[in-house]
């Protein structure tokens, strides 16, 4: 009698339609996807809960990550290409949090044409507030893991932000 799993190519099982199967530990595509879709939603609604509490947009606090995460200082150009906004939505955002006093804008010394974005010290100070239940959060669940096993979902999910990056690019 024929089970009605099968294996791919990467042994991962597959449904007898081809479709992902529910293979064990959950690591098939759609236990993935809803647990991937699961997390974001938790992380939205923090956020939505700090941008709310700080009289922001939700847009506002992207572009608070994006500056705090950037490599180098952010610009608002830079900015507009990471949200994906017009020029004008990426000057009211930047406007909007620097009323706010979540970032100060700096003219560059070698060239004032350029303007670099930094998070404001005090804001950052609230946001670290805000969001310190997320980080007690991922503490306590990478207390669950072996070093081993966190480089692996490290490397993971540094693989699938780059493929969503190729993703975003490719439809823009």
């Amino acid at each position: 009698m024929a089970s009605t799993q099968d294996r791919d190519s990467r042994g991962r099982q597959r449904g007898t339609d081809g479709s992902p199967g529910e293979a064990p530990g959950g690591t098939d595509l759609r236990t993935f996807a809803v647990r991937l879709r699961r997390m974001n939603g938790e992380i939205n609604r923090l956020v939505h809960g700090f941008a709310a509490d700080q009289g922001l947009h939700p847009t506002d606090v992207q572009a608070l990550a994006a500056i705090l995460d950037a490599e180098e200082p952010m610009t608002p150009g830079r900015l507009r290409e990471h949200l994906g906004l017009t020029s004008g939505a990426v000057t009211a955002c930047v406007d909007r949090l620097e009323r706010a006093g979540h970032i100060r804008r700096v003219r560059e010394s070698a060239d004032r044409r350029v303007v670099h974005l930094h998070y404001a010290a005090d804001a950052m100070a609230a946001a670290r507030s805000w969001f310190r239940p997320l980080a007690q959060a991922t503490d306590a669940a990478r207390d669950r893991f072996t070093e081993a096993e966190l480089s692996v979902v490290a490397r993971f999910l540094a693989a699938l932000n780059e493929e969503m990056a190729t993703v975003g690019a490719a439809r823009h």
